[in-house]
C-alpha cells in the first residue's frame, strides 16, 4: 500500500519493499496474459491469473509494512507503490472488462476518477505543487478494489465458489468504488484550496 510517512527517506534502490514493488509490476503484463489467453483462443487461465491478483495484494500490504518496520521508506519506493497499485487496477479493469465478467460503467467510473485525479495533477503541476498525498480513504479504496477484482474473477466459476465470489467480490467493488471516488473528490478539494491560496499570495 502507499505508504506515508514522516521519516528520513533513504536514496536505496535495492530494498525489500522496492524489490516487491517491483515484482508486482512484472506481474501487470503476466496477469493481462492469463485472463486474456481465452478471449485469443488459447486455454482458460484463470486459476493462474487468480494467484498473480492474491500474491500482489499480499506484496503490496507487504512493500508498505516492511518499510516502516525496518526503515526503508525511498524515494523510489514512493514512486513504485502507487504506480502498481493504479497498473493492477488498470489492468484488471481492463481484463475483467474484457471477459463480460465486470460491466463497463464500473470500468467507466473508475477510469473517470483517474482522468480526473489526472487533470488535479496537471493543475497542481502548473503552481509548482507535487502531486498530493495519498490519504486513508485512498488507500481503503485501493484495499478494497484489491480484494474486489480477484473475488470478481472467481465468480465466473461455477457452484458455491462462484456464487460467494460475485457475493463477497461486489460488495468490495461497491464500498471500493464509493472510496475511490471520495477520496478524489477530497484530492480536488485540496487541489482548489492550495490553487487558492497560492493566488491570494501573488
Amino acid at each position: 500500500m502507499e505508504v506515508q510517512e514522516t521519516r528520513v527517506q533513504t536514496d536505496r534502490v535495492l530494498t525489500i519493499p522496492n524489490i516487491l514493488s517491483m515484482a508486482r509490476l512484472v506481474g501487470v503484463p503476466l496477469f493481462l496474459w492469463l485472463i486474456l489467453r481465452p478471449v485469443f483462443g488459447g486455454p482458460n487461465s484463470d486459476g493462474w491469473a487468480l494467484l498473480v491478483l492474491m500474491l500482489s495484494g499480499i506484496s503490496d500490504y507487504l512493500d508498505g509494512k516492511l518499510a516502516r518496520k525496518w526503515n526503508q521508506i525511498s524515494k523510489l519506493g514512493r514512486l513504485l507503490d502507487p504506480a502498481a497499485d493504479r497498473l493492477y487496477i488498470l489492468s484488471t479493469l481492463v481484463g475483467l472488462t474484457w471477459r463480460e465478467i465486470l460491466p463497463w460503467w464500473v470500468t467507466a467510473a473508475l477510469l473517470a476518477r483517474e482522468l480526473m485525479l489526472l487533470v488535479m495533477v496537471g493543475i497542481l503541476r502548473r503552481h509548482g505543487y507535487p502531486p498530493p498525498q495519498v490519504n486513508f480513504l485512498g488507500k481503503a479504496a485501493t484495499f478494497n478494489l484489491m480484494y474486489a477484482f480477484p473475488l470478481l474473477l472467481l465468480s465466473a466459476l461455477d457452484g458455491w465458489p462462484g456464487t460467494l465470489g460475485a457475493i463477497f467480490g461486489w460488495a468490495f467493488a461497491g464500498w471500493g468504488t464509493t472510496l475511490y471516488w471520495w477520496a478524489g473528490i477530497l484530492y480536488v478539494v485540496q487541489v482548489r484550496r492550495l490553487v487558492k491560496t497560492d493566488a491570494t499570495t501573488d
